[in-house]
């Protein structure tokens, strides 16, 4: 992977701040007459592949809105094994929700898998809008709504399958993610070592 090919290619003229734009008006049917309130709030973030936006113990300031780019949410056992619990790519939310809601202490790792194009948005100003604009309150509904879905719904699907079907379960429902990320990460999201998947897929 190349680090200056891994960022979106975005039309001259459109920045960051014009796709989160364009995303609200997607969620919500229609740009808001007071989005030009919710968006001075946000903030530009440009990472490195590797960078950690959180690790546990820290409390977690930030809801993020991907722009280009990937994250990884994972934990690791007592033996350092890292476990994903999901990975985000353009135009979703990442954060880690109950320790946001709650400004406690986390107990996972936020990491740029990718060089990543951020917008990020304060906790303090994300709460001074969820309760001020209905509209962003209603797009973090859908954030932890969505959130929860998607990981009950893997934990459940993959639990019942062996290791091949997993990786065929991947390569059909995320093969975005398949393509770009490493044979470790992709592992530690389906629960499996890198070395089973590496020679699981080569039969497939």
């Amino acid at each position: 992977m190349n680090d200056k090919s891994d960022f979106r290619q975005f039309t001259p003229g459109i920045t960051m701040i014009d796709v989160l734009r364009q995303h609200i008006t997607n969620r919500l049917g229609k740009l808001p007459d007071n989005v030009d309130v919710v968006l001075p709030h946000f903030e530009e973030r440009i990472t490195k592949r590797g960078d950690f936006l959180l690790q546990p113990g820290e409390v977690c300031k930030y809801v993020y809105f991907i722009v280009a780019g990937c994250l990884q949410v994972f934990v690791t056992d007592k033996h350092g094994m890292e476990s994903t619990r999901e990975f985000y790519i353009e135009e979703q939310w990442a954060t880690d929700i109950f320790g946001f809601q709650n400004q406690t202490p986390s107990s996972e790792y936020i990491r740029c898998a990718e060089p990543t194009k951020l917008l990020q948005i304060h906790y303090e100003s994300f709460q001074k809008l969820t309760k001020e604009v209905p509209q962003f309150g209603a797009i973090y509904k859908q954030i932890l709504e969505v959130s929860y879905n998607n990981t009950v719904y893997r934990v459940n699907t993959l639990t019942s399958m062996d290791a091949l079907d997993r990786i065929k379960w991947m390569m059909e429902h995320k093969p975005k993610i398949m393509a770009r990320l490493t044979s470790k990460m992709i592992a530690s999201y389906l629960g499996i070592s890198a070395e089973t998947l590496t020679r699981l897929k080569s039969k497939i």
